[in-house]
């Protein structure tokens, strides 16, 4: 099997190497292709020297490109019951271009988020396909990180207001997020003014813009996740903070 050329976004540049379909920004197209020259881009991300794991689904690769650009690399992975089947396997053309399609939306509907720099998809076998993402990387830390690092109530109150920024953006966007939870979140700025910003956008859907609904499963599904992982995250809320997140998205009792 070999992978269509798809169309690319204004900006991005579609082409191949070897059999994977590649869509990168125009500028980084020459990095790219450069990366791309020994195996996959996941693979060339692995072995650079000072790459630096970070732990998801599966181990993602913080360097950067031959240009000097920096840049997280993560090989796509099935969450959910079915992982450990499915794996890294998906139908194609996979998630990518949808990650790529949702995050130029949310930019410019003024949600955070880090910018998609290049996706490859690689045939594997019948109507299956893998994939590796490229994104901008950014420099703060995980919501866990960021929570247990403020130890002061105003730290901790900033942090609850740049949650709500994020998720008034999302509603203003009509972005619904199906998995936003903890790890998806990620502290931008100094502590005193800090920015959330929303990872792991590939299912993020769209509908009306300023959609109360779409607003409130966004705010529950953050909620549970921090009253699920309060013992291994730490992320323990206020009564008074919970209540501002549910009156940013409109979920107010």
């Amino acid at each position: 099997m070999s992978v269509q050329t798809r169309s690319a976004p204004p900006g991005y540049e579609s082409f191949l190497v070897g059999r994977a379909q590649v869509v990168a920004q125009q500028s980084l197209g020459g990095a790219v292709r450069e990366a791309m020259a020994a195996g996959s881009l996941h693979e060339w991300a692995a072995r650079q020297p000072g790459a630096r794991g970070m732990q998801g689904r599966a181990i993602a690769w913080a360097t950067a490109l031959p240009n000097g650009v920096e840049v997280v690399v993560r090989h796509s992975q099935h969450g959910g019951l079915l992982a450990s089947l499915t794996q890294d396997l998906f139908r194609a053309p996979a998630r990518a271009p949808l990650e790529l399609a949702a995050a130029l939306r949310l930019a410019d509907a003024g949600v955070p988020t880090p910018e998609v720099l290049a996706y490859a998809v690689y045939p594997a076998f019948g109507p299956f396909v893998r994939a590796d993402v490229a994104t901008r990387l950014l420099h703060g830390a995980a919501l866990p990180e960021a929570w247990n690092a403020a130890n002061t109530e105003d730290a901790r109150s900033a942090l609850v207001d740049a949650l709500a920024a994020l998720l008034a953006a999302l509603r203003r966007a009509g972005a619904h997020h199906p998995d936003l939870n903890v790890r998806n979140v990620f502290i931008l700025g100094a502590a005193a003014d800090p920015t959330a910003a929303v990872l792991d956008v590939d299912r993020v859907t769209f509908g009306a813009a300023g959609d109360p609904a779409l607003a409130v499963l966004n705010v529950r599904r953050l909620l549970r996740s921090m009253a699920k992982e309060r013992v291994g995250y730490g992320v323990n809320l206020t009564s008074r903070q919970a209540q501002r997140l549910n009156a940013t998205a409109g979920a107010a009792a």
